[in-house]
């Protein structure tokens, strides 16, 4: 099959806009977030500053997984590997002198998305922004973390509720917003093959899509808003390929829904370079990696793009790594000229057999997937997390036995490498969370917070839509951690199956 249509031509093999670059360049999205919220901000703006076009937030562990700071099971993570939120006034000083209004704010966050997003619109309320003038994304992709990242709170079936009432709540009051961003980036990373990002992705995502038509939402009220999330990793035409082909596949499967909007099958995507590619040995050779991920990126058509830093493999990057990060993409998009050739790939045979080789390979994994009942009964079978391991473990032999090169790992390695100064978190600044937490519960009512808190666990024991209560509850003040624990009560918790 060729694939010889010019972008913006259904079925978007090779983009979903007709002049791609030429018309608007992806966002430069960089990931940020460490420590406190007021040295989250600093960063921010210093890229804001920068050229960069859109915020990425990162959240540390205690956060994905809706513990407050203070939380006994907290200990040790606080601020770790993003910034800690745990309240109405954290999100103030994550945000300060920031305008809602005119910045795309991505938000990586699963099990608490609902409180996150809830936090996000109280304080756009706050601020006298207008709901319907909020963009951005919010990941909320509760499949991934049971199959392949582990950050998850609640019962597949009660997940599966909270993201389908923050679908319905955003179409009528955040039109602008994208409610789900299908992540096949946490499951590239943790081992799989460019195939099975695809496959095991795009099933997760169907799955999405028939939850949201059952909860009685039209294909066309949810679907222009889901977006994409991919890894880019080293083989630089299969990754092209691998975002044609997605694009391609995605298509297809969004017309047995028969959408009226266009914008229902088109494919839209976030891609963030590759954080396992990254090496500790010479880590300035991941300045190069990252840069040629970058343009695959670039060249296989995506929306927004994030560059890892030369020095994510060794901790939190620094100020002059993140630089160094932006200016990649800056380069690409300023000096190299490939933005001028929005279907460069028109024609070309190896781009054709590759893309069509992956949509056939990633095909067989989808029908094996349906067959076995569908991605949620998968999930609860084990049977991703299988495909994952396995080929995680081919990965690593082939690295091991030399027939995978990593250049300063297990070729051309050098004695006596340099080492880097590594991003720090202060003790002091996690002490001074805390207890700035343990201040804002001092200074609330209590009553009124328990008042909302019933009120959500009202909800939660209903058919009601869960989100308007969430922001009820942080109004009253009420914590994230007290939030999700409404929720723990209610819902329950779950365990991944044993054997995976």
């Amino acid at each position: 099959m060729s694939n010889s249509e010019s972008p913006g031509e259904p079925p978007y093999t090779s983009g979903i806009y007709p002049g791609m670059y030429q018309e608007k360049v992806w966002t430069m999205r960089q990931y940020a977030g460490f420590s406190t919220a007021s040295e989250t901000n600093m960063r921010f703006r210093k890229l804001l500053d920068k050229g960069q076009t859109g915020l990425s937030v990162a959240f540390d562990l205690p956060t994905q997984l809706g513990l407050d700071s203070d939380d006994d099971m907290s200990l040790g993570e606080v601020g770790k590997v993003g910034v800690a939120i745990d309240s109405i006034e954290d999100m103030r000083i994550l945000f300060d002198k920031i305008d809602l209004s005119k910045v795309s704010t991505s938000m990586t966050i699963n099990a608490p998305a609902t409180t996150l997003l809830a936090l996000y619109v109280a304080l756009a309320d706050e601020n006298g922004i207008p709901r319907d003038k909020l963009n951005g994304t919010v990941q909320n992709d509760i499949l991934k973390e049971y199959i392949a990242r582990g950050l998850y709170i609640f019962p597949p079936k009660h997940s599966i509720r909270l993201t389908t009432d923050l679908m319905k709540w955003c179409n009528i009051n955040i039109p602008k917003w994208n409610t789900i961003s299908v992540s096949g980036y946490h499951i590239r990373e943790a081992g799989c093959t460019a195939t099975e990002e695809i496959a095991l992705t795009l099933s997760n995502a169907l799955y999405y899509v028939q939850s949201a038509i059952d909860s009685g939402l039209e294909v066309d009220d949810f679907a222009p808003r889901v977006s994409f999330f991919f890894g880019c990793h080293n083989n630089f035409f299969e990754e092209i390929c691998k975002f044609r082909a997605a694009r391609t596949m995605w298509f297809d499967i969004m017309n047995d829904y028969n959408p009226k909007n266009p914008k229902s099958s088109m494919l839209r995507f976030h891609t963030q370079t590759s954080g396992v590619t990254l090496t500790a040995q010479q880590p300035m050779n991941n300045t190069i990696r990252v840069a040629f991920q970058a343009l695959s990126a670039v060249l296989g058509g995506t929306q927004s793009l994030h560059t890892n830093s030369y020095d994510e493999a060794i901790g939190l990057p620094t100020d002059d790594a993140v630089t160094i990060a932006l200016r990649t993409q800056q380069i690409i998009e300023s000096e190299i000229g490939v933005i001028d050739f929005p279907n460069i790939f028109n024609g070309s045979k190896v781009i054709d057999d590759l893309t069509n080789n992956l949509i056939r390979d990633s095909k067989i994994i989808m029908d094996d997937i349906a067959k076995l009942g569908g991605a949620m009964h998968c999930v609860k079978s084990g049977y991703q997390q299988r495909i994952i391991h396995e080929s995680a473990w081919k990965h690593l032999k082939g690295v091991e036995s030399g027939d995978i090169n990593v250049i300063g790992v297990n070729k051309h390695v050098s004695e006596g490498d340099k080492t880097l100064e590594a991003q720090k978190i202060e003790i002091e600044a996690t002490q001074n969370q805390i207890e700035k937490l343990m201040n804002f519960k001092l200074n609330r009512n209590d009553k009124i917070v328990k008042k909302a808190l019933q009120n959500l666990r009202d909800t939660c024991n209903s058919e009601e839509n869960i989100m308007e209560s969430i922001i009820d509850a942080i109004r009253s003040k009420a914590t994230l951690g007290e939030i999700n624990g409404v929720m723990r009560d209610v819902f329950g918790t779950w365990v991944s199956p044993s054997g995976v």
